[in-house]
């Protein structure tokens, strides 16, 4: 497949972008690091990463005018957009960790803190995702493929339907949701090797489609 279409990587000042970067760019994506609103414009697919505090998170895309630019961009156009981490968590209507902060609103639910039965928070390491329904991310990828996790809180979608992966940490988490164009991911694909670059591949291939 020739991949021509450009995909923004978001940069809103949370995390280390240059492995998702080195892995979007290692399975032959086009990418544009930018916090520039326009830029998303420009773009056949956005990826939102991140790590740490969702308050900070939330600040700073609102800072730098991203959260217009997404809606109208991603929402409004239907434009492909994959979250990682944060970048999912973001997606939901309330954030419990630290307070209580509204994100995004646009996966009805709300992110709350773990709490695995006997086991440490934050929920570190490489652990199994049992895929429950197909979806584009998740195509030629086994169930119970192996990912690397680090977080402290998850999203909680309300509706059920669009949580299209699980992980077992102490008691069933939502790992991954899929609702029309926006996918996103609990996980962190850039550091999960092999089955991490095949999903970030699916994407890329889902943003082709999209394309065309």
């Amino acid at each position: 497949m020739n991949m021509k279409s450009k995909i923004a990587i978001v940069d809103y000042g949370m995390g280390n972008l240059r492995s998702v970067v080195n892995a979007f760019t290692f399975v032959g994506a086009r990418v544009k690091v930018t916090n520039n609103p326009k830029e998303l414009a420009k773009a056949a697919g956005v990826v939102v990463p991140g790590q740490g505090a969702i308050r900070d998170c939330v600040a700073n895309l609102h800072k730098l005018n991203l959260v217009k630019a997404l809606r109208e961009e991603v929402i409004q156009k239907h434009k492909p957009y994959l979250g990682i981490c944060l970048g999912l968590q973001v997606l939901g209507d309330i954030s419990f960790e630290g307070g209580e902060f509204e994100c995004l609103g646009w996966i009805e639910g709300e992110v709350k803190l773990i709490k695995p039965k006997g086991l440490k928070v934050p929920h570190l390491g490489w652990n199994e995702v049992n895929i429950l329904h197909s979806s584009p991310l998740f195509e030629g990828l086994s169930d119970k493929e192996c990912f690397y996790f680090a977080h402290s809180y998850i999203l909680w979608p309300n509706d059920k339907s669009v949580v299209v992966a699980t992980t077992d940490y102490g008691e069933e988490l939502p790992v991954a949701i899929h609702k029309k164009n926006v996918m996103a991911v609990q996980f962190h694909p850039e550091k999960s090797q092999g089955a991490g670059l095949k999903l970030i591949k699916n994407f890329i291939n889902f943003v082709e489609k999209t394309a065309c």
